[in-house]
C-alpha cells in the first residue's frame, strides 16, 4: 500500500512539473524557434507529455504529438531523479538511459529555454 502512495505522489509531481513550465519558459531564449519536444517516460511513473514552443509561447499538453521535431524517451523514474537533482541529466544522457530522436539540436536548446529549471542544491 505505502508503494502504491509513493508512486501516486511521485507521479503527480511530474505531472505538476510539466503543467508548470510553462511559467519557466524563457522567451527571450526561443527567439524564433517554433518546435515541439515529445516526453516519452517510462515504467510505474510513466507518462507521456508534449511541450510547443512556438511565436515566444510555451504550452504544454498530455499525449503524443503528432509530429515531434525531436523525443526524448526515458523512465519517469529518472525523469524525476534529473528533476530533484538526485541524477545529473548530462550522465544519464551519456550512459544511454535517455534515448534522444529527431532533431538533437532541440534537445540541446531545452536549458536555454527553461533556464529556471534547475535541480535543488
Amino acid at each position: 500500500m505505502w508503494f502504491a502512495t509513493l508512486l501516486a505522489v511521485q507521479s503527480n509531481a511530474l505531472k505538476e512539473f510539466f503543467e508548470a513550465l510553462p511559467g519557466k519558459f524563457d522567451a527571450e531564449g526561443a527567439e524564433e524557434l517554433t518546435a515541439v519536444y515529445q516526453f516519452d517516460l517510462s515504467g510505474p511513473l510513466g507518462g507521456q507529455y508534449h511541450v510547443v514552443v512556438r511565436d515566444k509561447t510555451c504550452r504544454v499538453q498530455e499525449g503524443v504529438h503528432p509530429e515531434p521535431d525531436v523525443t526524448l524517451s526515458m523512465s519517469g523514474e529518472d525523469c524525476l531523479g534529473v528533476l530533484n537533482g538526485r541524477l545529473d541529466g548530462v550522465s544519464v544522457v551519456a550512459s544511454g538511459r535517455v534515448r534522444i530522436s529527431g532533431d538533437i539540436g532541440f534537445a540541446m536548446q531545452l536549458k536555454a529555454l527553461f533556464p529556471s529549471v534547475r535541480p535543488p542544491t
